[in-house]
């Protein structure tokens, strides 16, 4: 058990600190985000099927008909997710992106309680207070030089936009249960593929040999191989423990936006970011208020 802890670790921060790599693969690729996510999606689609392949996933009865779709409906989502948020890069940074990219619990809180009448406590509703105010202060500061007027805002909402259809992809994997998850990472990709096909490469195709290394990166490594660490890790991990290490990507990123980039976040966006940072820790935690601040929200 010790041992599947610790190797448990090892995979989920190594899947973590690839996923906080990917701003700088598609800024530096310099190709139209649509082109960007389309190359991911085939890359990975090939390195997913390769895995699945050899997992012997593709054997008749692992999937039925509805859950094939339940993936396709969450392939829709999360490919958006991915041009949304990839979009955000270029007008917000990476930094402020992921920041408000990790307001994700609270839009799963949102659609729980809205469509699936899940109970939002009053303790979740501070926690959404704090993260709402670590927004204002983001959306309110002084973006650094290179972003300014509406793309720093358009950047924030595209990361907004983005961070709920990550939280409906995550809903609809909750249905999926039991599914391997190669195989629905295979039928996402696919689904991306299709969706875009008819749309990238308007602008022609790449033509350096260093922008096919990160596009091919992007897709067996950022794809193919983080799924396989990721889900590895989850499985051997403690819930507690796969929340805590998951916090490793947006440090990641902004670790990568400052020595790549030299992007440094202003007082207010610094401060704005902890606060979604610790919102979103309450609430995966679940840590609680002092009583007296409890009556006061109730």
């Amino acid at each position: 058990m010790e041992k599947d802890v610790k190797t448990g670790s090892i995979e989920m921060t190594a899947a973590m600190l690839i996923s906080g790599t990917i701003g700088w693969f598609v800024l530096m690729s310099g190709q139209p985000v649509i082109d960007v996510v389309f190359w991911r999606c085939l890359f990975g689609a090939l390195t997913l099927l390769a895995i699945c392949a050899t997992l012997g996933h593709f054997r008749s009865g692992t999937l039925t008909w509805l859950l094939f779709g339940l993936a396709v409906l969450g392939g829709v989502a999360i490919v958006v997710n991915w041009l949304l948020l990839f979009g955000a890069y270029s007008r917000s940074s990476i930094s402020i992106a992921t920041m408000v990219y990790n307001t994700q619990p609270f839009m799963l809180l949102a659609i729980g309680g809205l469509f699936f009448k899940e109970k939002i406590t009053a303790t979740k509703l501070a926690w959404l207070g704090v993260a709402f105010a670590g927004m204002v202060a983001i959306v309110e500061a002084k973006p650094a030089g290179d972003f300014t007027g509406s793309d720093y805002l358009t950047g924030i909402a595209m990361a907004l936009a983005a961070a709920f259809f990550y939280a409906l992809a995550a809903l609809v994997a909750k249905r999926l249960k039991g599914t391997p998850p190669h195989l629905i990472a295979l039928i996402q990709v696919v689904t991306g593929l299709l969706m875009l096909a008819p749309f990238a490469g308007a602008s022609g195709l790449p033509s350096a040999a260093y922008q096919w290394t990160l596009l091919v990166a992007m897709g067996v490594i950022h794809t193919g191989l983080m799924y396989i660490l990721l889900y590895s890790a989850i499985q051997k991990l403690p819930t507690h423990l796969t929340g805590a290490l998951s916090f490793i990507y947006p440090v990641a990123a902004l670790a990568v936006d400052r020595i790549a980039f030299g992007h440094l976040l202003q007082p207010a966006q610094l401060l704005g970011s902890a606060a979604i940072l610790i919102a979103a820790a309450g609430m995966t935690f679940g840590w609680t208020w002092p009583r007296r601040v409890r009556h006061q929200v109730g």
